[in-house]
């Protein structure tokens, strides 16, 4: 895959204008912002995918966060979820670094690329379901320009089922019975793809302790083991 090829997709993304409810939503809280970050200016944006061309690892989260990539540009980043993500991206030899503060903080991803099922800020954490098969095709798209992809870590229920959805629609039969979501499941798709699933690292997860360092690590771990 070429470079270009990836940036015309992102141009496309940041430019989309395909869901009224969403453009409201990510464009009022870019607008509004809140108190922590009253000084900053927001990207408020469709956020595109961030990492390597030729990775082999692809993580695809939900949606990017209202004061999280909503405001810095970059999926995962500016928010405590990609502090977990990033921190185990690190740890596994996948990021340059163990923090994502902004799209400009000179992070690299090596052999991985970080997506997301839905580019835009959903009010409160909830795409709707014509949202999400709106803005399936990006997905689509990135999965038939990643060509070398061999693991995928989808991060949540949701996540899961959008990756599913595009792996499908982008031309892959999908196994029977269909994949069913569980924290630690590994499903091998036709061609050999292995698809890791792990719940979100979201506040609500980690804090409550569903989520653990460890359980998110195994999951990291795998992966690496996978790709040698």
């Amino acid at each position: 895959m070429s470079k270009t090829s990836l940036v015309a997709l992102e141009r496309k993304i940041v430019a989309c204008r395909l869901c009224p409810r969403l453009v409201e939503h990510r464009e009022r809280v870019a607008r509004l912002k809140t108190r922590r970050f009253a000084g900053e200016d927001y990207w408020g944006r469709p956020v595109p995918g961030f990492g390597d061309v030729r990775a082999r690892l692809l993580v695809v989260g939900l949606a990017p966060a209202a004061h999280g990539g909503n405001r810095t540009g970059r999926v995962f980043t500016g928010d405590r979820s990609g502090d977990w993500l990033y921190q185990a991206l690190h740890r596994f030899g996948f990021a340059s670094q163990a923090s994502s503060i902004h799209r400009n903080d000179g992070l690299t991803l090596q052999d991985a690329f970080i997506t997301a099922a839905v580019r835009c800020a959903p009010p409160a954490n909830k795409p709707t379901p014509e949202e999400f098969t709106r803005c399936r095709p990006y997905l689509v798209s990135e999965l038939g320009l990643l060509s070398r992809i061999r693991v995928v870590i989808a991060l949540g229920r949701i996540a899961f089922q959008g990756f599913l959805a595009a792996w499908q629609e982008a031309g892959h039969p999908v196994v029977k019975p269909r994949p069913h979501f569980g924290h630690g499941e590994a499903v091998t798709l036709v061609g050999g793809l292995l698809l890791l699933a792990s719940y979100h690292p979201s506040q609500q997860n980690t804090f409550t302790g569903k989520l653990t360092r460890p359980m998110f690590h195994r999951i990291f771990r795998r992966a690496r083991n996978t790709l040698g």
